[in-house]
């Protein structure tokens, strides 16, 4: 029986034109022989030709933080399609209004309100990563002096505070000092929980994977930051970031593990571990890994792109069969890469000008954009993507785009 026999349903995206690169989601899913139904606030004809090819209908809100124009957008949905099969947005700002309209439609596919309350909050993830095994830092909510006075008196400066539901490092301090904690207490945004735990001595690296019904990957990779994405955003440092030419296999381990823990299914997720730089009582010694985030998503901006580039494939396509077959449809290939992502800021004077970075490095750069300014904060103005087989290589790079 051909695949797109299975593919018979009705899909709702929610805000597929932002990130620009999700309409390749879209695309996707409609080549599987789904019905693909965007809601977005942007208007129609401000819609890229490519994003409108690959919606079968587009409803627009003026607001998609009011729940009641995307609750009437559903129903128009409902009423005209029929029963809605899946709904996702692939975007961490929307996940919570996901699950709220998956549970309101009574849509099965993906994760309720309750489960998702639980698997986003930074505090409670932290049980799911021991019952995986995996040793995660302790904290505390930052909701009286008291209490915190009490946790900060078992370790040393410096601390973090970030909210226990955010997304990157918003909000995210690095406390060194006990006035330095006073000053953010008494100033800190008031409806918004923080959590406190000591800092780590870490780098930061991921399980990236797509999963289906049962759990079980269909594609797995993994990147690396080097540089600490708080100070880049705070500081608006620089900021760079690689997809691992092989994934390690304590990362591939460690990953599988929470991915059942977490009961995570049906999703493109990314799961973030520290690699300690030395030994650290509680966690492990040098090199060994501890929980730090869970992410119900792919891994933020063109990351998708790069994981392509890296794994000389299509996971927009491996999560579109996912979808609709619930299983892959494309052969692994073994021509692999490493992919870095560089953002360079405005505000910063570099040695080699865009045009000498482009010309230098033109056989290995596969992107280079604008950021969008909600997107520049974390990710820098100017972005080049490029790929290179050895990783001195891609270190020679980073120099020359940084100096």
């Amino acid at each position: 029986m051909p695949l797109s026999m299975y593919a018979k349903m009705n899909f709702i995206f929610i805000s597929p034109q932002f990130p620009t690169n999700y309409w390749r989601f879209c695309r996707e899913l409609k080549n599987n022989g789904v019905t693909v139904l965007g809601i977005g606030d942007s208007a129609y004809d401000s819609l890229s030709y490519s994003l409108k090819d690959a919606l079968n209908e587009y409803y627009r809100v003026d607001s998609m933080e009011d729940y009641d124009q995307m609750m009437r957008a559903v129903a128009y949905f409902t009423f005209k399609y029929g029963k809605i099969d899946w709904l996702e947005s692939n975007n961490e700002y929307w996940l919570r209004q996901d699950a709220r309209l998956r549970t309101d439609f009574h849509i099965t596919t993906g994760c309720s309100l309750k489960q998702m309350t639980e698997l986003q909050s930074k505090s409670k993830m932290k049980e799911y990563y021991r019952k995986a095994g995996i040793p995660v830092v302790p904290c505390c909510t930052v909701e009286n002096r008291e209490d915190c006075a009490a946790f900060m008196s078992g370790f040393d400066f410096p601390f973090i505070v970030k909210p226990d539901q955010g997304v990157g490092a918003n909000h995210t301090w690095k406390i060194n000092s006990p006035e330095e904690f006073e000053y953010f207490f008494r100033n800190k945004p008031e409806d918004i929980l923080f959590i406190l735990e000591p800092w780590v001595d870490g780098t930061i690296c991921s399980y990236d994977a797509v999963v289906n019904s049962k759990g079980t990957a269909l594609f797995e990779s993994g990147n690396v930051t080097p540089v600490d994405i708080m100070s880049c955003v705070n500081n608006r440092d620089d900021v760079y970031y690689y997809i691992e030419k092989q994934l390690p296999d304590d990362i591939r381990e460690a990953g599988r593990r929470c991915t059942q823990a977490f009961g995570l299914l049906s999703r493109f997720i990314h799961l973030e571990f520290f690699r300690l730089n030395k030994d650290t009582p509680g966690l492990g010694r040098k090199g060994d890994l501890a929980g730090l985030e869970v992410n119900l998503r792919p891994s933020g901006g063109f990351t998708p792109d790069m994981l392509n580039f890296a794994n000389s494939t299509d996971v927009y396509k491996i999560w579109a069969d996912m979808i609709a077959f619930d299983r892959r449809t494309l052969d692994v290939r073994k021509d692999v890469y490493y992919s870095i992502y560089i953002g360079r800021r405005d505000n910063h004077v570099y040695t080699h000008s865009h045009d000498e970075v482009l010309s230098r490095y033109r056989a290995n750069i596969t992107m280079s954009d604008r950021m969008p300014d909600v997107l520049a904060v974390g990710m820098g103005n100017q972005m080049y993507i490029a790929k290179f087989e050895e990783k001195e290589q891609m270190d020679g790079f980073i120099r020359y785009c940084l100096e």
